[in-house]
């Protein structure tokens, strides 16, 4: 048991140091940095207490620090910041955008400590019934590929494409096993969760795409100076939330740990205004939906990841099949069977109990790591950031790891895969609003729904 703790932790640490840095750049979606390095984490090799640790601390850490860009500078620091910048904004108006950042902070921290356990439970509850849904993954993935893609911001017309995206995942699958011997999923699942920067790269090498991508100056900001308003050297967060917020944040977290199914950008829209519905002064409301959203972006990413991980192994839910997919299917260390639904991945590897376990140490060292960083350094983080970190850069960095990941897993082959997956999962979604959560599960029923249905006729 040694063993599997050092590695939790430390995998843990390295995991909130590196996401606590990057969530302070704008613009860094989940899956599409998480994802990658997670899958890195499991190809070279490390334990399992290791890569569940790694990943959640790093959801935890990066959920914390994107609330600096977009408090402070009015800037999404992921696609999950992004329903909170309307309150944020007016906050800021009101000359008090640190209070927003610390709102949003302590009600994530509160909702992760909320959302391990409950995700636990709820696992529970669900593994009476896992062998029969494992029977009926195909058919299940069919299901949940529809239903996410109804509440992705498509809605029908993300229903409509999600038809010719999976006819495309089947023939450029066939394609590759025929020429390679083998069939290709990282290659795949790399495309999806980088499609939109591929989708700007092509942009940008077109003269009428790149009028959109345009930009008539730098932009310029104002921001607050950091104020220390507690003793200590870490800060509470139930002193800095009152009673109501830590109630609603709460009872947000347990609501939208248990409706794992559905987005997380819906559930923190909609947990958002539920609240918001019910708090009458001004201010007030919008301290409180910044908590509460942030707390739900938290709880979903957490509670989505653990349910169908614990119970299943199957990556039935939309965080599990986009920044969580690396956890479930990152062949040849962990695997997903297309025509069983049997699996080899953390789900085999850890018990119930090692997930709260290394849950809770997770979030702990998260907390520990990037709380009181953003609580006290805010300013200065977001300052240097914007004056000093290249996006050029990190661009660069992130496009070299998936052009190595491609051409270890299948050559010059699967970085074409990749690219031509990325170009067109990139314009769907930016046409149709079909995000990577839809596509992911698009993927799955590329690969397990469709020889099924050939299996049946």
């Amino acid at each position: 048991m040694m063993e599997p703790l050092l590695w939790a932790i430390g995998m843990g640490l390295i995991g909130a140091v590196v996401f606590a840095a990057i969530g302070l750049v704008s613009g860094t979606d989940e899956t599409a940095v998480v994802a990658p390095i997670t899958l890195l984490v499991v190809l070279l090799g490390v334990p399992a207490a290791g890569v569940f640790s790694f990943f959640l601390a790093a959801v935890i850490a990066k959920h914390i620090t994107h609330a600096i860009p977009t408090t402070l500078l009015g800037i999404p620091g992921d696609t999950m910041a992004a329903p909170m910048l309307a309150d944020a904004q007016q906050l800021r108006e009101l000359g008090v955008p640190h209070i927003a950042l610390r709102k949003a902070i302590s009600g994530g921290v509160l909702s992760a400590f909320i959302a391990v356990p409950l995700a636990v439970l709820f696992a529970w509850m669900l593994s009476p019934v896992a062998d029969e849904i494992g029977k009926a993954a195909p058919w299940i993935f069919a299901g949940a590929a529809i239903l996410i893609a109804l509440t992705s911001k498509g809605r029908w017309a993300a229903v409509a494409a999600l038809f010719p995206f999976v006819l495309l995942i089947v023939g450029i699958n066939s394609f590759v096993t025929a020429q390679l011997g083998h069939a290709l999923s990282i290659s795949f699942f790399l495309g999806i969760a980088t499609g939109p920067l591929i989708a700007d790269l092509f942009l940008a090498m077109s003269p009428s795409g790149r009028k959109s991508l345009e930009r008539s100056g730098p932009r310029e900001f104002a921001l607050a100076p950091d104020v220390r308003t507690w003793s200590g050297r870490m800060p509470n967060p139930l002193k800095v939330l009152d009673r109501k917020q830590v109630a609603y944040t709460s009872g947000a977290a347990v609501v939208s740990s248990a409706t794992f199914v559905f987005s997380p950008v819906a559930m923190t829209v909609l947990m958002g205004e539920a609240v918001g519905a019910r708090v009458k002064n001004g201010y007030h409301k919008l301290t409180t939906k910044m908590a509460v959203r942030n707390g739900t972006t938290e709880s979903t990413y957490i509670a989505e990841t653990m349910i169908p991980l614990i119970a299943l192994g199957l990556p039935l839910s939309p965080m599990a099949a986009g920044p969580a997919a690396p956890l479930f299917n990152a062949p040849p260390v962990y695997t997903v069977d297309a025509e069983t639904g049997a699996t080899n991945n953390l789900h085999d590897l850890l018990t119930t109990w090692e997930f709260l376990a290394f849950g809770l140490i997770a979030v702990t060292i998260a907390t520990l790591v990037a709380y009181p960083f953003a609580m006290t350094h805010a300013h200065r983080a977001a300052s240097w950031v914007m004056r000093n970190v290249s996006h050029e850069a990190i661009i660069g960095a992130f496009a070299g790891l998936i052009l190595v990941i491609c051409l270890y897993e299948g050559g010059l082959l699967a970085v074409l895969v990749t690219v031509t997956v990325g170009l067109i999962g990139g314009l769907l979604n930016r046409a149709f609003g079909m995000h990577s959560g839809v596509q992911f599960m698009g993927y799955y029923a590329a690969v397990l729904t469709v020889p099924a249905m050939i299996a049946l006729g």
